[in-house]
């Protein structure tokens, strides 16, 4: 019989809640971890989103750049009609006054625009690297920062609901795509504007987030009981 020791190496698919840092929730799992097992994750969430965060533990950590590239789905909440300075709730709202309800078929044109290999532009309030300095810590600072666009794979963006001026979607997508610019570039498509309101990320790999674990329900023994094999990367 293996010592908890031994099974301290794994992945564990947990469901971030809003408002939580992904760093905090890493720090809760190592609280409740026997001293000196190394926990990392695999892609961080913005606090304003909730849903799938894997936590890598032990051996697993080697597996980061695996995982974070595997395919990653999303349910997205737009509003469309204004934009903010951070493409999300993060920052205050402008509204565009002479935005009009728009179509539901002038809609999924714009959405269908953005599947594909698509050339996206960076929110300037983004963790990139400028100079060695966050980006959006230079604009918070008051700097200007200039991004450069990159390709991005969107594999399918499906709407769910649509009732002016909220959108609903379901969107797969690669590495590096931020789902802030995705609304932003709908809304600049339309000529409305438009920014992400509400975000959860139900998938990354085969991970789902119908079998993730809530940090507040998380023990010392759930969290050996719900490792997952490395190999599952």
């Amino acid at each position: 019989m293996k010592s908890i020791e031994q099974k301290l190496h794994g992945i564990l698919c947990v469901d971030k809640p809003v408002g939580v840092t992904s760093a905090a929730v890493v720090g809760r799992v190592k609280r409740l971890l026997p001293r000196g097992a190394r926990v990392g994750h695999a892609g961080t969430l913005d606090p304003f989103a909730t849903g799938v965060l894997l936590l890598l533990v032990g051996r697993a950590t080697k597996q980061c750049e695996a995982l974070m590239g595997s395919p990653k789905q999303y349910v997205a909440t737009v509003k469309l009609g204004a934009t903010t300075a951070s493409d999300d709730t993060e920052s205050p709202e402008q509204p565009l006054p002479n935005a009009a309800p728009v179509a539901q078929a002038e809609l999924l044109a714009a959405i269908a625009r953005q599947i594909g290999a698509v050339e996206q532009m960076p929110p300037v309030y983004s963790a990139l690297k400028v100079g060695g300095k966050r980006a959006c810590d230079r604009v918070r600072a008051g700097q200007s920062v200039v991004l450069q666009p990159r390709i991005v794979q969107i594999y399918g963006i499906e709407l769910l609901d649509y009732a002016w001026p909220l959108v609903r979607l379901k969107i797969d997508c690669g590495r590096g795509t931020y789902v802030r610019a995705i609304a932003r570039d709908i809304g600049q498509s339309l000529g409305v504007g438009g920014y992400l309101i509400e975000l959860r990320r139900t998938r990354v790999g085969d991970f789902d987030v119908a079998e993730s674990l809530a940090p507040e329900t998380m023990t010392p023994e759930s969290l050996v009981e719900r490792l997952e094999g490395i190999d599952r990367a």
